[in-house]
């Protein structure tokens, strides 16, 4: 079982309609944190049981004393946490799961994102751009408004093409032509993915085609987050069998070819 940490607030800011910016002190997390793992984070204030659950967020900076999440409020646990403070203390179980790899002597990689699962991406952008590798993105979302990590992306990637539906340009054929272009130009290695099971799709028949490397972070829905209710429970494929494990142990992250998307 992973330890829990009671994190004090740095900053909790609206950034549109729908996404919150949440930064945190974790200066007192000694083990190390990887993009693509999660913090079970319990919203409900100490005494309180609403919202019993804890709720699974991805990083979306981590930085050397402090861990930023970037969120979208849509229910009760999520809601209550935009109603934290600076300097109020909040509790997070983590750092779990399973993260993003990139093999030795990769150069460039490609990103695709929606929704929020771009914040995912960002920290994996983060990551490889300190390495010294090449990150292009392909950004797909409702609208404008729903890009803002988008701008924390351009720190890191040497490309972004945005897509939204409200351009009408984020349909899967010219999603594909964009991969396509941006894999044979920059001759990219690997290609990693989050937010919409559609694009995960597309990015795994990319790969086959290609021959090149992928991962896909799954966004099951997570209960208990440490494996016990089965909630977040998905199929893949290993030597041409079929499993089905806990995404909450054996992901988020997994590789893309395994995967069975319903």
């Amino acid at each position: 079982m992973k330890a829990t940490s009671n994190l004090k607030v740095l900053s909790n800011k609206q950034l549109s309609r729908r996404y919150w910016h949440m930064a945190m002190d974790s200066s007192s997390i000694d083990e190390k944190i990887e993009p693509g793992q999660f913090f079970n984070i319990q919203s409900a204030d100490n005494g309180s049981y609403t919202p019993l659950l804890r709720r699974p967020f991805s990083t979306f900076r981590i930085n050397e004393n402090s861990l930023e999440f970037l969120y979208k409020v849509e229910g009760p646990g999520t809601a209550k946490l935009s109603e934290y403070t600076p300097g109020d203390y909040i509790n997070l179980l983590g750092p779990q799961g399973v993260p993003f790899s990139i093999k030795e002597g990769t150069d460039k990689i490609l990103l695709l994102g929606r929704g929020v699962g771009i914040a995912t991406l960002a920290a994996l952008a983060q990551k490889a751009f300190n390495q010294g590798i090449q990150v292009y993105a392909v950004l797909s979302a409702r609208s404008h408004d729903d890009l803002l990590a988008a701008e924390a992306l351009k720190d890191y990637c040497t490309e972004v093409v945005h897509v939204t539906e409200e351009e009408q340009t984020s349909g899967v054929d010219n999603v594909r032509e964009i991969m396509n272009n941006l894999i044979t130009f920059y001759q990219i290695d690997a290609a990693y993915t989050c937010g919409s099971r559609r694009l995960s799709v597309l990015l795994q028949n990319i790969i086959k085609e290609r021959n090149i490397d992928g991962e896909v972070a799954l966004e099951e829905y997570m209960a208990c987050g440490v494996g016990v209710c089965y909630s977040c429970v998905c199929d893949v494929v290993r030597n041409n069998t079929v499993y089905s494990v806990k995404s909450c142990e054996e992901g988020p992250v997994f590789p893309i070819d395994e995967v069975v998307f319903a």
